[in-house]
């Protein structure tokens, strides 16, 4: 197993053509949105006003011992500072409640491109790294709106709107004031750059993390198997190490920089207490100007603080979105543009010049030409790689063929829609996948117009109605992830009736009975004849005795035709046919 290691790096704050692609998803929702704004900008007209109106309470009222007019101004406070908690509460909500919006929107779109892309995608791309995409990257999205954005912009104008109220009540001492501005700058962009580089290195840990958990959970038997338990731990801890060491360092800067933001600010205030105190000896100042200094002090350097916190949040929410959008617009989906959706079908099916590779020219079938008429079942054999799956895989459209084409009816299949295609084609695999959830879901796959009768009715035909009448719950029985509380033969026995339950009009058989014992065998052998009776098939088997009545057997080696015929007359010929059914009779006698 490897581990595909990812690295990401964080791009500009100001990235427009990302952030107009984000915009789009807040378009629903833009009454909202401008409301969020002028809450924002409520936030920063008050923010000033408490400072001030304590200013004007002490230097009015208090100063001269007016006790009503101390009173008026109190309540006046006090329903400013109510206000001013619920327009926080508003803009704090509807926040949050956007970013939770847009992101399931963007989550629900995002998985809906999943469902279409090709499965040569799926190959390439580690499943970790899409969980990472679909639930962290996303979530990352919502601090953008909650932490983000808004809050960067409430921030700035309350550093604006204050700035005024300070040059507008005594410029000496706002520009006393803004003296351990420059220090608060330059340590605040170097924390900012120096988070920014430890955000970046966690996030690749965790996507790292996420890919090696989920390839190495799934692939645990293996593991197992071959007694690397130890080695893979190994791993696992050097890669969690380097996820801590990210994280710690995150935790030292910011350990580093509070402290001094807080000596930065603490010696503003010093200074701000100095000078104003020199100017109320002089009874040049007066003493609510002086308090209220010290308020503003703290309400300017509370933001500045956190903006580069907010700056690396909206950057990091940049750079998720960038890669979000990327995935988005990956057009490796199986085009479906086909018109034709028949509700039934003759099931006639014909390869033509067929040639296929998965990557580049390195070609798994070549020059495929073959016919299967309705209601014929044509048999594919030959050795491991010789394309058998392949050819079955391009029948649904799973793959796109590189040359020639594939019939339908006489209709190229790209002219059917995809959805109306697989209706058509049932389809057993060799590997049954089954969701945790019950049988009669693994069946259905939630379709409601499927009903509890008639996967009892396919049951029946498939012989699997005992061993589910059995189970506790029955249909109701809850299978567990891929089906680990069922054995090998029966999760066989639910795809069968899985693929019958649909009534196709052609059924695919992909080593379906590869994996199972030898009396199941032959109770599925009985099942299979009645699944095939009247129905177009195509089976692919490793033991030629299961498909000796088939009308045709076409012969595979290396993505060619070799031969194609009946069993019988296939052996009269002694080509390759006959070489592979006299090795397996050899295997069967010293078996």
């Amino acid at each position: 197993m490897s581990l595909d290691k990812e690295n990401v790096s964080s791009g500009e704050i100001l990235d427009f053509d990302v952030l107009s692609k984000l915009y789009q998803f807040v378009k629903p929702y833009q009454k909202q949105f401008y409301f969020l704004v002028f809450l924002t900008v409520a936030l920063a007209v008050l923010a000033p006003t408490r400072p001030l109106l304590i200013q004007i309470a002490i230097d009015d009222f208090v100063s001269i011992g007016d006790g009503e007019g101390l009173l008026r101004i109190t309540v006046f406070l006090v329903a400013l500072l109510l206000l001013h908690a619920i327009v926080q509460f508003g803009h704090t909500y509807l926040s949050g409640w956007i970013g939770q919006v847009i992101i399931r929107d963007i989550r629900t779109k995002l998985y809906r491109h999943l469902l279409r892309m090709r499965l040569k995608f799926f190959d390439n791309t580690p499943i970790g790294r899409l969980v990472t995409r679909s639930i962290s990257d996303i979530e990352t999205l919502a601090d953008v709106f909650s932490q983000g954005l808004a809050s960067i912009i409430g921030d700035l104008l309350q550093l604006v709107a204050i700035l005024l109220v300070m040059f507008w009540v005594d410029w000496r001492l706002t520009l006393v004031s803004l003296s351990t501005l420059p220090l608060l700058i330059v340590s605040t962009y170097v924390f900012k750059e120096k988070v920014k580089e430890s955000f970046n290195e966690v996030r690749n840990a965790v996507s790292n993390l996420n890919s090696f958990l989920q390839e190495h959970i799934t692939g645990m038997n293996i593991i197992q198997i071959f007694n690397r338990e130890r080695r893979e731990f190994e791993k696992f801890k050097e890669i969690n190490r380097e996820h801590r060491k990210a994280h710690l360092k995150s935790v030292l800067y910011y350990s580093v920089y509070y402290p001094v933001a807080e000596i930065i600010q603490a010696i503003g205030i010093g200074l701000v207490v100095w000078y104003g105190a020199t100017g109320v000896f002089d009874l040049d100042l007066k003493v609510g100007v002086l308090i209220s200094f010290i308020m503003y002090l703290q309400l300017f350097f509370r933001p500045i603080r956190m903006i580069a916190d907010r700056f690396n949040t909206l950057q990091m929410g940049v750079v998720s979105s960038a890669r979000i959008f990327k995935l988005l617009e990956n057009n490796e989906q199986i085009p479906d543009e086909g018109s034709v959706a028949p509700d039934r079908i003759n099931g006639s099916i014909s390869f033509e010049g067929v040639w296929f590779a998965y990557v580049g020219q390195d070609w798994v079938l070549r020059d495929i030409n073959f016919d299967v008429r309705h209601g014929e079942t044509v048999a594919l054999v030959g050795a491991t790689g010789a394309g058998k799956s392949s050819v079955i895989n391009l029948i649904s459209r799973f793959y796109e063929i590189n040359q020639g084409r594939i019939l339908l009816d006489g209709k190229d299949i790209r002219e059917y829609s995809l959805g109306s295609l697989r209706k058509h084609i049932g389809v057993v695999m060799q590997d049954v996948f089954l969701f945790s959830d019950t049988i009669y879901y693994n069946i259905t796959l939630g379709n409601p117009e499927i009903t509890k009768e008639q996967v009892m009715e396919a049951a029946d035909l498939v012989g699997a109605r005992k061993f589910i009448e059995r189970l506790p719950g029955g249909l109701e029985y809850n299978v567990k992830e891929r089906g680990a509380t069922l054995s090998v033969g029966q999760r066989q026995l639910i795809s069968f009736v899985r693929a019958m339950v649909y009534d196709p009009e052609i059924i695919v058989l992909d080593e379906a009975t590869s994996s199972v014992d030898t009396e199941t065998e032959e109770m599925i052998q009985q099942a299979i004849e009645k699944m095939m009776k009247g129905r177009t098939s195509i089976v692919i088997a490793h033991r030629l005795s299961t498909i000796q009545r088939a009308d045709k057997i076409i012969v595979l080696h290396q993505g060619e035709i070799k031969e194609s015929g009946t069993h019988d007359s296939l052996l009269r010929k002694g080509g390759y046919y006959a070489q592979l059914h006299q090795m397996q009779l050899k295997s069967m006698v010293t078996g």
